[in-house]
């Protein structure tokens, strides 16, 4: 593996890029640039996001922690993590331009066929035991890869049915679903677990395994839902919903033995923010539960506040969450610098304090209240401590020396 530092570096880069574009996104609500088209930055936004940010830097945990040494110092590895990064930089300038058009494609598909080598490499590479978290990680490969064929799917459903038609959107939805709900969440869980050094109780973690992946295939049915009617949609996702709920109750069944000494290997700040993890986690499940209900179901597709809310509190508090607190035990991230503090609180004050206002922005549309005042200047000015507190973040790693990080 080449210098942790230079991965790591490279994948705040990215995601402070993908924050950017956000806070640019909400800029233009105030004040229109017209040279600008905002679809085109969302879908900038959202690839750097998911496939600069949260996949490179699951990549660089996952090559640390599940690959042997002798095999991580393979050249292939490092040189497929710069071809990854080469690709996500040509969706970052392709996209904001064109918008899904030849180039953003080209890259688009060549990061999916670099993503079918590092499972391959993932899945020759492991080693041979089967402790939970490699057995998590492996079936989030395969949710990862089975989400491609949604994209796979684009192509034909563009030149026979249209964009507007169901068959192309369920595809875009079958690709989101499986990689946000398998590959990242199930990945993330997989190097969560890995810090607990295989002392998990088999029998139980059994349970949750089987659970959760039944749960992620059933509530596949919401998002489709949404494209097709049929009542049996809605039971899938209940029976989904619930399986999940049972899910991570077996989860902290599992875990609860080890929580008070794993605890105590952790300092202040990676407690709260795998606090704030599992929080989000928690607010997840809850939300999902609620979807059981069939008009609140419907409402949580078109209050599209409410979508962004949902999607940002899984992917910066649950994903994001974990993530930072993987970095955080590890030493990866300067624990003791002042700068990476406040970089966190401020990312941490950002994030909580933009859910609260999308959430509640879309409980008030949803009794029919109207905009918020001063909504869009609000939802701006929160949005800066994301930004600033990523900043803080990257000064604090690159004032850090390569040896101040664990290698």
């Amino acid at each position: 593996m080449n210098s942790p530092k230079s991965w790591i570096l490279c994948c705040f880069f990215n995601f402070l890029i993908a924050c950017l574009f956000g806070l640019l996104m909400r800029f233009m609500h105030l004040f229109p640039i017209n040279f600008l088209n905002y679809s085109f930055l969302l879908h900038a936004h959202s690839h750097v996001a998911m496939l600069g940010w949260v996949y490179l830097i699951i990549y660089f945990l996952v090559v640390h922690f599940f690959i042997p040494k002798e095999k991580s110092q393979k050249p292939i590895y490092n040189r497929l993590f710069w071809l990854t990064e080469f690709s996500v930089i040509g969706m970052m300038v392709a996209f904001p331009i064109q918008g899904y058009a030849l180039f953003s494609i080209v890259f688009s598909t060549l990061h999916i066929v670099l993503s079918y080598i590092f499972c391959r490499l993932v899945w020759k590479d492991c080693s041979s035991e089967k402790a939970p978290a490699q057995r998590l990680l492996q079936v989030s490969i395969l949710f990862m890869v089975l989400s491609t064929c949604g994209v796979w799917c684009l192509g034909p459903a563009v030149s026979t049915l249209g964009k507007q038609s169901a068959f192309y959107q369920i595809a875009i939805q079958f690709f989101l679903h499986f990689q946000f709900n398998g590959w990242f969440i199930l990945a993330v869980l997989a190097l969560f677990l890995k810090q607990f050094q295989n002392k998990i109780d088999k029998l139980k973690f059994k349970k949750f395994y089987n659970a959760v992946i039944i749960s992620v295939i059933l509530t596949l049915a919401f998002p489709v839902r949404w494209f097709v009617e049929n009542n049996i949609l809605n039971y899938i996702n209940a029976l989904g919903v619930l399986i999940q709920l049972g899910a991570f109750i077996y989860f902290y069944k599992m875990l609860k033995p080890e929580i008070k000494h794993f605890k105590n290997t952790l300092d202040k700040t990676a407690k709260i923010v795998y606090g704030l993890a599992l929080c989000s986690l928690i607010l997840k499940v809850g939300i999902q539960l609620l979807t059981i209900i069939p008009n609140l179901a419907e409402v949580s597709h078109q209050i599209r506040n409410f979508v962004i809310g949902f999607i940002h509190l899984t992917m910066l508090g649950i994903i994001t969450g974990f993530l930072f607190g993987i970095l955080l035990q590890n030493k990866f991230l300067p624990v003791t610098s002042f700068v990476l503090k406040i970089g966190l609180v401020s990312f941490a004050f950002g994030y909580i304090t933009t859910e609260v206002v999308l959430f509640l922005q879309g409980i008030y549309f949803y009794f029919g209240y109207g905009l918020i005042q001063s909504y869009y200047e609000i939802i701006f000015g929160l949005s800066i401590f994301l930004v600033f507190g990523l900043m803080m973040i990257l000064i604090s790693l690159l004032k850090t020396k390569k040896q101040e990080l664990t290698t």
